[in-house]
């Protein structure tokens, strides 16, 4: 597909951070800002049986690949969706039965090689950033991550070299690891279990905010991005890497850690909410079962409210 954009959005050079998403309309809270298809994905083992590998609909009656007998469908159509990227650890895993383990991650990256390969034009994933211009990092990984890449690159030859055919070389392979290791995102459920990895590049264009206006949410393998602050033409569109409830120096060691950057936000240099932040970590006593209840009483109305508001948006639209 050629590039048409996201609408309402712009690529743009953000200064001192790179290249960057900016807002070319209002968005009001709660509104869609756009939606990201996975580029490429995979379920977590954990929570095969439980739902379908392509879309990952959670019911109970699932059928299994009658080959691999590992690999759960929702229907004929799921699965035929799903063969052209299943059949790679279809294979792999009907030759190696029980001593099948590759990580997440390398799972992951192997179904990019041979998404890239079928691949030849513009993606869905990639109206605004190709899956090729992820930031790898290379000259500021430190010999720990440097050792982690070469394990993962060691365990793509040995659980994929005989199913995947002229696998890229060793540059390449570090390259395309440290990508999706500072790129790749965690699918979780409404519930915020974990429940697979993925690449949204589109998503990934984003930079981090500790103050972000919107927030990524997923319904399937499809990210959706939305406001949690009104937007305004020009306002750039930031994200949060990493869970707001750190203070900040536990947050900056962490941006630093995992996306290579240091922090220098509002909220970082001013540092206002560190605060109430600290005086949450310092309770003397856990929370009791009644008031744990109670928190999940609450998460669960706000999320009904959410799943209201939007669907009351949706019957306007109509």
């Amino acid at each position: 597909m050629k590039n048409e954009g996201i609408e309402g959005t712009e690529r743009f050079l953000s200064p001192d951070k790179g290249r960057g998403l900016q807002a070319l309309r209002h968005f009001a809270v709660g509104e869609l800002v756009f939606a990201c298809p996975a580029y490429s994905y995979v379920l977590t083992v954990n929570e095969r049986g439980a739902h379908c590998e392509h879309c990952f609909t959670r019911r109970e009656d699932l059928f299994k690949c009658g080959k691999c007998k590992q690999a759960y469908y929702c229907n004929v159509d799921c699965q035929r969706g799903d063969w052209t990227m299943h059949k790679l650890e279809c294979v792999a895993m009907c030759a190696y039965g029980e001593n099948w383990c590759p990580s997440e991650t390398v799972r992951l990256v192997a179904r990019i090689i041979m998404k890239q390969r079928v691949t030849t034009e513009r993606t869905p994933s990639e109206r605004l950033l190709l899956l090729r211009e992820f930031e790898a990092h290379l000259d500021k990984m430190d010999s720990e991550k440097e050792e982690m890449n070469q394990t993962d690159i060691a365990a793509l030859h040995h659980f994929y070299s005989r199913h995947i055919s002229d696998l890229p070389d060793e540059q390449a392979l570090t390259e395309l690891f440290a990508q999706v290791n500072c790129n790749g995102f965690t699918i979780e459920d409404e519930e915020l279990s974990h429940l697979g990895s993925a690449v949204f590049p589109d998503v990934a264009l984003m930079n981090h905010g500790c103050s972000p206006n919107v927030i990524v949410t997923y319904k399937g393998t499809v990210a959706e991005v939305r406001a949690v602050q009104e937007i305004n033409p020009g306002d750039e569109i930031f994200n949060s890497y990493i869970d707001l409830l750190y203070p900040t120096d536990d947050r900056k060691e962490r941006l630093l850690d995992s996306y290579f950057f240091t922090c220098q936000c509002t909220e970082c240099t001013t540092k206002s909410k560190d605060k109430a932040k600290m005086e949450i970590r310092k309770l003397s006593s856990p929370p009791t079962q009644e008031e744990i209840q109670s928190m999940v009483h609450y998460s669960k109305n706000v999320i009904e409210e959410f799943r209201r508001a939007k669907h009351y948006k949706n019957i306007l639209l109509c």
